[in-house]
């Protein structure tokens, strides 16, 4: 069978003008691609919240929400294992010391390490009240774990949970300084040593 010639003598030629429009493409293409990365990953991070330094040195993380220092101390109510009832209303009204309120849980190791040092050092600033509050947790498990260790100043749990919605923290266990006055000076997260928990009784004297 005779062959059928080809009808497109073009189809192999090669053509002049191609290669350099696609390297142009190419080259347009790279320099979008260049510039987008600038973008994404070498963003200025400048604008991001820095942490908070307190006058007595302590280096705090930002609040987790609007609260600031010196805002008004949400008041509430709590149940502490001795049967009584802790209210942060009549304690201003009645007491007037300032309150270290502390929130911890009985599942949380970072608390369990804490405790001795709030309780040594409630112990030694009897101008201070520190206030245990268990949250999220079994209030048979949160009692029987203070027993243990022989925690000697108010401690209870939220059992309504309200305390824990009213102060809200990063996790635990979490620090709040209330003033005499009812204010809530500062907040801490994470277990504190007992040079931060001095410094921070002596933030709370100050008010």
């Amino acid at each position: 069978m005779a062959a059928v010639p080809d009808t497109h003598p073009d189809r192999d030629r090669h053509d002049p003008g191609a290669t350099p429009w696609r390297l142009g493409l190419l080259t347009l293409l790279a320099m979008v691609i260049v510039a987008g990365s600038v973008v994404l990953f070498g963003a200025d991070d400048s604008t991001a919240e820095a942490p908070s330094t307190t006058a007595t040195g302590i280096t705090l993380p930002p609040l987790p929400t609007a609260t600031s220092r010196d805002d008004e101390a949400p008041l509430f109510s709590v149940a502490l294992f001795d049967g009584t009832t802790f209210s942060l209303a009549a304690h201003l009204a009645n007491d007037g010391r300032p309150v270290i309120l502390n929130l911890w849980a009985s599942w949380c190791p970072p608390c369990r390490e804490e405790m001795p040092d709030l309780n040594a050092a409630s112990i030694a600033n009897p101008g201070v009240v520190i206030l245990g509050v268990a949250v999220s947790d079994d209030p048979i498990a949160a009692e029987a774990f203070a027993e243990e260790i022989g925690i000697t100043y108010p401690i209870g749990i939220d059992e309504t949970g309200r305390v824990e919605l009213s102060y809200p923290s990063a996790g635990l266990p979490a620090t709040f300084v209330i003033s005499a006055d009812g204010r809530l000076l500062t907040t801490a997260f994470g277990r504190l040593p007992p040079a931060d928990i001095d410094a921070l009784i002596a933030l709370a004297l100050a008010g």
